[in-house]
């Protein structure tokens, strides 16, 4: 058991991994300027209204880092997670940490507004669909952004006011500014509303919309002058929407179109560097018979190699990322998965004395193993319900409440302490199904709450759909 048990561990470690090899890369991305480059049927006017309506009001800078992040939905999700980690960080002690980060320049600026940040990588459904429109039917979304603000207007649900200035500028263009540009506020409206049309976007959810037409804000942001200059030029001022003449995001006074390689109808790019003291791969990718995006790397030079990915699919919501090494002294790794609000956590480490394994879930489950170069082995485990197993030497264990009974290998007794109830016995946790498939399954998840261990490389992995 504990050999299948550690080869499932680590080849669940690399499944990122094998995701990449089987994504069709190798055509190079191209720019998402010029007319419609998706596949299948582009999205109409309405249908890019509803996609839009949550973020129409918003000041055009902001807007700009929107539709420019939405574009990198794994990068958001990692951004909103640090920030969730890194809450004690403010002022210029945070954009410098920010800065440091490999994220996306309007990734980068959403930090600056984490409940905008919070929302787009809550919902990475609507995110997801958001960026790829935005990159494939660049025009036609800000022109959708246009229409709506137009009809907010019309509703009079859109003026100006303390925190914003709203000037039309032609019948076709309506800016929205920061009052006090030091300052910006985040609209809150419910998008259903206060267009004067049900607008319900897919995948979006906010439960702090206001129920009426009317256009609320939340806390003003200081963004100051030190957001476009000295550590950070990805700033808040270095960002605005070209209404006149360039249709698209503006950043720094160009054009910006959002990440090529990670959408629509790309299937991806990938490269190679070679030189005297190593070399360097990368790969990143879109298949679209899934819905999976995914991305890797290699570094390797005469001590050994390090590789890393990240995959997601948000058509399941399904998100992992895996860093893998090796030398001459052996390898390691380890891996995070997340699906349907579970998050698993797996590690791994061999050499020349064996190897050991190691995997957490947010939902409880747990397991440790181990083997030896002379064949000695253990494991030991826990599901999400209390359950516990265990094996050695050929011999496996289960205590699900009342002590440890062998259930297979040769003994000379039916149950191991099943009278004792120290240790893990004596517990009373025996409802339930279990997290780990103690039948020689390794630890794949067979109950809902477990769900995300399952994500990975088994059953359609990070292919499936819902």
């Amino acid at each position: 058991m504990i050999r299948t048990f550690a080869k499932q561990l680590l080849s669940t470690t690399l499944s990122f991994l094998l995701v990449m090899g089987a994504l069709p890369l190798g055509v190079g991305a191209q720019s998402g300027s010029a007319g419609y480059s998706g596949q299948g049927a582009p999205l109409t006017a309405d249908e890019l209204q509803q996609l839009v309506a949550p973020i129409a009001l918003y000041p055009d800078s902001l807007v700009a880092q929107i539709l420019g992040a939405s574009t990198f939905p794994d990068q958001l999700a990692s951004a909103a997670s640090w920030l969730q980690q890194n809450s004690s960080l403010t002022g210029t002690t945070l954009m410098q940490a920010v800065d440091a980060q490999p994220w996306d320049p309007s990734v980068k600026a959403l930090t600056q507004f984490p409940s905008v940040l919070g929302n787009l990588a809550q919902n990475l459904s609507w995110t997801s669909a958001l960026g790829e429109a935005y990159h494939v039917q660049t025009a036609d979304v800000m022109l959708a952004v246009q229409v709506l603000r137009a009809k907010a207007l019309a509703a009079g649900n859109l003026k100006s006011g303390s925190q914003i200035v709203v000037s039309q500028q032609s019948p076709q263009t309506i800016v929205i500014q920061p009052a006090n540009p030091q300052v910006v506020y985040v609209p809150v409206y419910n998008p259903a509303v206060v267009y004067g049309y049900p607008y319900v976007t897919p995948g979006y959810s906010n439960t702090a919309i206001v129920a009426t037409g009317m256009v609320a804000f939340g806390v003003g942001v200081a963004v100051g002058a030190m957001m476009s200059g000295g550590c950070c030029s990805w700033g808040y001022s270095s960002w605005n929407c070209g209404w006149h003449g360039t249709t698209a995001v503006v950043y720094n006074g160009g054009a910006y179109y959002g990440n090529n390689a990670w959408h629509g109808g790309y299937y991806g790019s990938s490269g190679s560097a070679y030189g005297p003291n190593g070399s360097a791969h990368y790969s990143n990718g879109y298949n679209p018979s899934t819905g999976t995006y995914a991305r890797g790397g290699t570094v390797s030079n005469g001590y050994g190699s390090q590789s890393a990915a990240q995959a997601y699919n948000p058509k399941t919501g399904a998100y992992g990322a895996t860093e893998q090494g090796s030398n001459a002294n052996g390898s390691w790794g380890s891996s995070t998965a997340s699906k349907n609000g579970t998050t698993v956590n797996s590690q791994h480490q061999t050499n020349a004395n064996g190897t050991t394994g190691s995997m957490e879930s947010s939902n409880g489950a747990k397991a440790y193993g181990a083997s030896g170069k002379n064949g000695n082995s253990a494991a030991v485990g826990e599901t999400a319900n209390g359950n516990k197993y265990a094996t050695a030497d050929g011999k496996t264990y289960s205590n699900t409440g009342s002590g440890w009974d062998q259930k297979s290998g040769s003994s000379n007794t039916s149950s191991y302490n099943k009278s004792n109830s120290g240790g893990w016995g004596g517990q009373e946790k025996s409802g339930g199904s279990s997290a780990m498939n103690s039948g020689g399954g390794g630890w794949n998840s067979r109950s809902a709450s477990a769900r995300g261990s399952s994500s990975m490389g088994r059953g359609g992995g990070w292919g499936g759909r819902r």
